[in-house]
């Protein structure tokens, strides 16, 4: 009888590993601004808000979660959580620029992909994780 042994977690290369701090920092950075101009009040902030039309209690709760998560990137062991957090996040803006607002979605679908690419490679994996 053979037993199932998860797959170990394949080791990341030094470039790869580069390249995903990268992204999470770059994507920190991205967020930090984003959400900060969010919770700080920002005018073009507060107009977007009324806009989609759900109140500016969104827009601070949104500023929470793109400063939180673009915290969670930083920290090697929770940077799985914040790429995952802040993914989820630009699947609601892309949601909301094409139902509801308008403009262009496509630094929302970047930092998607970006964010997306760091849950999946950072995320923990097998039991060696």
């Amino acid at each position: 009888m053979t037993t199932f042994e998860p797959a170990a977690r394949p080791a990341t290369s030094k470039w790869q590993n580069l390249t995903l701090w990268a992204f999470q920092v770059l994507a920190a950075l991205a967020f930090l601004a984003a959400g900060g101009s969010k919770l700080i009040g920002a005018e073009s902030m507060v107009a977007l808000f009324d806009q989609i039309g759900m109140g500016q209690w969104f827009r601070y709760l949104t500023g929470l979660l793109e400063v939180g998560g673009a915290i969670l990137l930083l920290i090697p062991a929770t940077a799985w959580i914040g790429g995952a957090l802040l993914a989820t996040v630009m699947v609601g803006a892309i949601y909301t620029h094409v139902a509801l607002i308008g403009g262009s979605f496509v630094p929302a679908l970047v930092l998607l992909l970006v964010t997306g690419t760091v849950w999946w490679a950072r995320r923990p994996r097998g039991p060696s994780a």
